[in-house]
């Protein structure tokens, strides 16, 4: 949580910042909601609405409670209980709604398609039903990160600590991690 590993039960308030590692998952119990946060996710708590970066959730709801993945948000259509999936990997949204319909509907002032093509992407996914929507189609590409600090995109920081990774892992296979000699030669 915020960057930080969080215990077996930790408070979250708006705005906390949510990462689950592999092979762990996360549950949030709020007012009238509870949402599973998926392994490999990452994800912020905003009034009301989950923000998902990229990974999976499940929602059971009384509260209309939403998930938004960029110009994309799933909406319940009523206060009844209603229990809905929402997945973003590779750019590829997909929506399940288990038991309930909810409406995904897309922001109309962010880059994208022309309103006739992101007008057929909106609608209603009903109960037993699942939709998948291209992020990359709707909402555009993500845009470059412009500088250090909060306003990076999460995307771009992933991909580049994913490099870093790589690189690290190479130094110590190739810069001496290993007593065997890299070269028969040059013992």
């Amino acid at each position: 949580m915020n960057g930080y590993e969080a215990r077996d039960s930790s408070a979250v308030f708006t705005g906390d910042l949510l990462e689950t590692k592999p092979g762990f998952s996360a549950s949030l119990t709020l007012d009238g909601s509870t949402v599973l946060i998926q392994p490999e996710s990452v994800a912020k708590l905003q009034e009301n609405m989950l923000v998902l970066d990229h990974g999976s959730v499940s929602v059971t709801t009384s509260k209309s409670f939403k998930v938004r993945v960029d110009c994309l948000t799933v909406v319940p259509t009523s206060d009844a209980w209603t229990q809905y999936d929402v997945t973003d990997v590779n750019r590829i949204v997909q929506v399940v709604a288990r038991k309930n319909d909810v409406y995904v509907q897309r922001e109309a002032a962010v880059r994208g398609p022309s309103p006739e093509t992101a007008a057929s992407q909106e609608g209603t996914v009903h109960e037993g039903e699942q939709h998948n929507y291209d992020e990359s189609e709707l909402c555009g590409a993500p845009g470059r990160p412009s500088g250090a600090g909060p306003v990076l995109n999460s995307k771009w920081i992933i991909a580049g600590g994913g490099a870093a990774g790589v690189g690290i892992l190479l130094c110590v296979l190739l810069c001496g991690g290993s007593k065997t000699p890299i070269s028969p030669k040059d013992p």
